[in-house]
């Protein structure tokens, strides 16, 4: 609901700060897939950026853990430990990996993309949860979409190219899990983030026993430049942005963002990758896409708002 005020100049001043904040947010998420596609495949590789983005937040955000603890009440151990996996170093090393072998726009299609399917799912078997005729709607959509990009790529399609999609698929599951595991534990979006980047520090052996010491020999100013844009602009600056954008324009405002980060991510991918959607890839896009809007409840919220 857009926040009213004595008159129509405040509602609308609300509402374009709200939109404001909402295009930000996506606007950072569409433009990850292509920045860190350029990362890895050329001076970092896919744990290098793993740390970065959650190594940093971690320190950042530890008022919040002070203040918060690790919502173990709601959570319990099982839960805390199924947080860190789905949102932590296994699902962002998924996500990123599959970037050297796919383009982004195929990455912003299948994992964000797809992630409302698996929430469905899991949510229906978990939480009893059940699904609305528009959202079932939608899903279909995700669901023609995503197999449209896995399955109609003709003389491009190779081995590397499927590898890539099942990662994302594989990072879209995880993404799914840590949602639910948000709705059900009623964690706030930044303590659930500031516990899961404390608990990827329980990876760091891995990662030095896996990398050794390559972060170190990369270029200093790359190293800073994805620092601060995965582990603060991405991780805690565009969680700001949007949870500014749903106080003010409500839940259901989510949905109608979401959707254009797969268009948004194709659309930077132009410019800084050379990557071009097939027509095929374009149609798939647009289908998660509308997909997305239906399966968050985005027009169930747009025509009871006018009625």
């Amino acid at each position: 609901m857009i926040a009213t005020g004595g008159n129509g100049s405040l509602q609308f001043s609300t509402y374009l700060r709200g939109t404001l904040f909402g295009i930000a947010a996506i606007s950072l998420w569409s433009v990850w897939s292509p920045i860190t596609r350029l990362a890895v495949t050329s001076e970092l590789n896919a744990w290098d950026l793993t740390m970065l983005r959650l190594a940093l937040p971690c320190l950042l955000l530890l008022p919040v853990i002070i203040k918060r603890g690790l919502g173990l009440d709601r959570l319990g151990w099982p839960g805390l430990a199924l947080l860190i996996i789905s949102g932590g170093v296994p699902y962002v090393l998924l996500a990123v990996t599959g970037l050297r072998y796919a383009p982004a726009h195929h990455q912003a299609a299948l994992n964000p993309g797809c992630m409302p399917i698996f929430v469905a799912i899991i949510a229906s078997l978990w939480l009893g949860e059940t699904v609305s005729r528009p959202q079932r709607i939608g899903l279909g959509l995700i669901l023609t979409g995503a197999l449209l990009i896995v399955t109609w790529q003709g003389p491009a399609w190779q081995p590397s190219l499927a590898f890539g999609h099942v990662l994302f698929l594989s990072a879209s599951f995880l993404w799914a899990c840590f949602t639910v595991i948000l709705r059900h534990g009623k964690l706030e979006p930044l303590h659930a983030i500031a516990v899961v980047s404390l608990g990827s520090w329980l990876f760091m052996p891995v990662y030095f026993a896996i990398n050794g010491a390559s972060l170190m020999q990369a270029p200093l100013a790359e190293v800073i430049f994805q620092g601060l844009f995965q582990g603060v602009i991405i991780t805690i600056v565009s969680l700001i942005l949007y949870a500014r954008a749903l106080i003010l324009l409500g839940a259901s405002a989510g949905g109608a963002f979401g959707a254009l980060v797969p268009v948004l991510s194709a659309v930077f991918a132009i410019p800084l990758l050379g990557e071009w959607p097939t027509p095929s890839d374009w149609i798939a896009i647009v289908l998660i896409s509308i997909g997305v809007y239906l399966a968050s409840g985005g027009p169930v919220a747009f025509f009871k708002a006018r009625t």
